[in-house]
């Protein structure tokens, strides 16, 4: 028996570890296969978005990062076929480097794709003012997102649960369907920096930038291209092998604003294992694909050139990485005769980034540049506001402005005429993408000078991210420029949500003359929280994204505006007044059930009622910002608890029960209501829950009232076995309760109650944020016309007529009589 069992355990161990070995070898392949790790893993719990609210979550993907996974669940079911208004629907939108904001502007909805959300959505290079791409809230959003798809950097997400001007007015109640979300975003990275790609299976050759680099003469240094005796490089070479079917990747850094990159091969050959010889010869072409931030494909680049011809020039190339891509191509046919599968083609590949000095820029260093520092703003309430000026010493720094003379330029740069070009400089902390630039251009005279904006690169008339010429030629159709101020004399726009990092402001001028030098011009460039300063009708809220990462800014509005600077006017002057009278009065209402009260001398409910038409006027006081006694918080607080008091109350009222029961009854309510009033009070379920509390209340009073006065009903066997064995006792029960129920009431009252009653309730229902005042007032005058007529319909108490003696009293009146009887019998 010891050996079956010692075999059977033998043979249990060696199953044991051959599976553990299978496992740990399928685990070492994939781990070899892939060769990542998760680098952040972020997991968020169910929170649920409320009508035209929002949430921003931010994904920081380093420049080793391999993939981002994001998976998103939600109730939200959208049918992509019948979509109504888009203002109502539910969204998700991507954006690079800073908040997405769908709504900037009231008519157009640029980047919105009525379509699933897929991998297949992402990918390619774009300017800054059209990278934004938003789509209808999935219930299942899965995502993996390679480097080969998007670049490294921090990407932001936002959920919208309704877009447009009214999502940032100030709103009493929100109505409109609410939805909630939960999610992970998991990072994944690579282990090896020189090891890139969705599997991190791509080897990357890091390049570096040599300052003592001198270019030979058969390469980039021999070419003809417009260079200026002090403009400084660096580069370097690169030999490299490839075979006709495979391909080799590069990784160059531009770490500062530079004025070209330049990119070619030379001392190209190919060897061929059957000649063992080597051929040079037109026919070997190599085909160089570059691309920003994310390693290119044939079918995915920014760039592309056949370097062995000519080189490839990169003009104002961005600041960071820069990947590229050999691949052999367009062999001739002389090539053809030598087996494909054994040729080598060798190359040497030569690199050069060209910049101008500290103060100078453009391709030959003729035109003025200057960096712009930083002067934080001398307010703690606001972060990260501030204002920049030119480091050299030629302008003051006392003021945000300075003057634009000192620092233009007075050459021209290239073939472009009477015109030339001054850049500016300056950072972005990477911490406020939820800030603004502003730009500000005022003068003596008529201006002609155009403003061009770029993020990581000079703007050129060919490549910009912003523009600003004149009043009609200008970015201002994209989503994240907004233009205030358009005269012959002053210039004012706004680049919303700025991305973190290095900004360049080309200003394209005349040529300073003897005239234009006496005009005076003003510029000032300033980071600034909200446009505008909300325009005056709202304030400025700074918080968090969801990820604690980014510091964001919007503008909270009043009543009367709305959209994301609060300029944009929904409701008129004259129609605000009609509406703020409208809430107010229509608490007067209140009057009648207070007055009745009064005077039945049910002073309890009389300063409930009194109470409830006060706070509710003062909330609305304070809401359409007339006056505001106490806080908001508070003042909604006692209005919607109150109000909920009140009904309650009325019902509690129509049972004719003492105090006590009323007191206890009256103080569950109490806790009860609170707690809706406090936790959601503009839910439309709590007018259901109000009803049914106070029904419930009602009921419970019938029932004291019933078991009170009318004791004769006791549960002793005797009576029990006479009521089962006697039906006509039932029915005569039965009739009484129903007599006493009619006479309970006067029933046309109590049927015009519940009307009202119906009336609070569709109007609660049909409240929106378009027609608020409108039904809110209705449900201010029915909700207390219907407690007027509940409390009109309560009749005297009446029992039934044909109530039995009760046991005792019958028994004491018949001892009371004998001894009557005996009494004057004895006597």
């Amino acid at each position: 028996m010891f050996l079956i069992l010692g075999h059977f355990c033998s043979n249990l161990f060696l199953v044991l570890v051959v599976f553990i070995a299978s496992c740990f070898s399928s685990c070492w392949v994939l781990y070899g296969q892939h060769n990542s790790v998760t680098l952040s893993s972020f997991t968020y719990a169910t929170t649920v978005i409320k009508p035209y609210e929002w949430r921003y979550i931010s994904v920081d993907l380093p420049p080793w990062f391999s993939s981002v996974t994001i998976a998103l669940e939600s109730n939200v079911g959208i049918d992509l076929k019948r979509i109504g208004k888009v203002s109502n629907l539910p969204m998700i939108c991507f954006r690079e480097g800073s908040p997405p904001l769908p709504d900037v502007y009231n008519t157009s909805h640029t980047g919105l794709v009525i379509d699933h959300i897929s991998n297949s959505s992402f990918g390619g290079s774009q300017d800054l003012q059209i990278v934004e791409k938003c789509y209808p809230t999935q219930k299942r959003i899965f995502l993996t997102l390679t480097n080969e798809q998007i670049r490294p950097g921090i990407w932001y997400f936002g959920l919208f649960n309704g877009i447009g001007p009214i999502r940032t007015q100030s709103k009493m109640i929100n109505r409109g369907h609410s939805y909630s979300f939960s999610g992970n975003v998991t990072v994944e990275g690579c282990t090896n920096s020189a090891m890139l790609g969705k599997f991190c299976n791509q080897t990357i050759n890091l390049l570096s930038c040599l300052d003592t680099y001198i270019s030979p003469e058969t390469g980039i240094g021999s070419q003809s291209y417009k260079t200026a005796s002090n403009v400084t490089t660096c580069g370097g070479t690169e030999e490299s092998c490839l075979h006709l079917a495979g391909s080799e990747v590069y990784s160059l850094d531009v770490v500062s604003i530079t004025e070209e990159l330049i990119i070619t091969a030379i001392n190209i050959t190919s060897k061929s294992q059957r000649s063992n010889g080597t051929i040079r010869g037109s026919g070997i072409s190599l085909m160089c694909y570059v691309r920003h931030g994310a390693i290119p494909l044939p079918q995915l680049y920014d760039y592309s050139a056949d370097i062995d011809r000519s080189p490839l020039v990169i003009p104002l190339p961005r600041l960071g990485s820069w990947f590229i891509k050999i691949l052999p191509a367009n062999l001739s046919a002389s090539m053809v005769v030598i087996q494909e599968t054994s040729t080598t083609i060798c190359y040497s590949l030569e690199w050069q980034v060209r910049q101008c000095p500290a103060d100078k820029a453009g391709l030959n260093c003729t035109t003025a540049k200057c960096t712009l520092q930083t002067f934080l703003r001398k307010n703690p309430s606001v972060a990260f506001e501030s204002y920049y000026l030119p480091i050299s010493g030629k302008v003051s720094s006392d003021s945000a402005n300075f003057p634009l003379g000192p620092l233009l330029s007075n050459s021209s740069d290239g073939d472009m005429g009477d015109y030339t070009w001054t850049f500016f400089l300056m950072d972005i902390p990477y911490g406020a993408a939820g800030g603004n630039i502003h730009v500000r251009l005022t003068s003596e005279a008529k201006i002609s000078a155009e403003i061009y904006a770029r993020y990581g690169g000079f703007p050129s008339l060919s490549n910009w991210d912003y523009f600003y010429a004149n009043s009609t030629s200008n970015s201002n159709g994209s989503m994240f420029f907004k233009v205030y101020d358009a005269s012959d004399k002053s210039v004012s726009f706004y680049i919303i949500y700025a991305r973190g990092g290095t900004w360049s402001f080309g200003l394209r001028h005349p040529i300073s003359n003897s005239h234009s030098s006496t005009v005076e011009t003003i510029m000032s460039i300033s980071l600034e929280r909200c446009p505008q300063k909300c325009s005056s009708h709202g304030t400025c809220q700074s918080v968090l994204d969801a990820s604690g990462l980014t510091f964001y800014s919007f503008c909270a509005c009043g009543r009367r505006y709305g959209g994301f600077d609060c300029s944009i006017e929904l409701v008129s002057s004259s129609g605000h007044m009609w509406q703020s009278i409208s809430l107010i009065a229509s608490n007067a209402a209140a009057l009648l059930p207070a007055y009745w009260a009064l005077r039945h001398k049910a002073f309890a409910e009389w300063v409930l009622y009194t109470s409830s038409g006060i706070s509710s006027g003062l909330y609305h006081a304070c809401d359409v910002g007339t006056w505001c006694p106490l806080t908001f918080h508070v003042l909604q607080f006692m209005d919607f608890w109150l109000s909920f008091m009140a009904v309650v109350s009325t019902f509690v009222y129509l049972a004719a029960i003492d105090e006590v029961s009323k007191r206890t009854i009256h103080t569950v309510v109490a806790i009860l209501t609170a707690l809706m009033a406090e936790s959601g009070p503009t839910r439309s379920s709590n007018i259901i829950l109000v009803v049914a509390i106070g029904s419930l209340g009602l009921l419970i009073g019938f029932f004291i009232e019933f078991f009170t006065h009318r004791r004769w009903i006791s549960f002793s066997t005797e009576l029990c076995l006479n009521m089962l064995n006697r039906w006509e006792t039932v029915k005569a029960w039965i009739h009484n309760f129903i007599r006493s129920l009619l006479k309970r009431f006067r029933w046309g009252f109590l049927i015009a109650g519940f009307t009202a009653l119906a009336i609070a309730a569709i109007s609660w229902k049909l409240e929106s944020s378009q027609n608020y005042w409108i039904w809110h007032s209705v449900w201010h005058v029915s909700i207390y016309t219907s407690s007027f007529l509940f409390l009109c319909s309560k009749a005297a108490a009446v029992n039934c007529e044909n109530e039995p003696p009760r046991p005792e009293n019958y028994e004491l009146a018949r001892q009371n009589s004998f001894s009557g009887s005996n009494e004057r019998g004895g006597r």
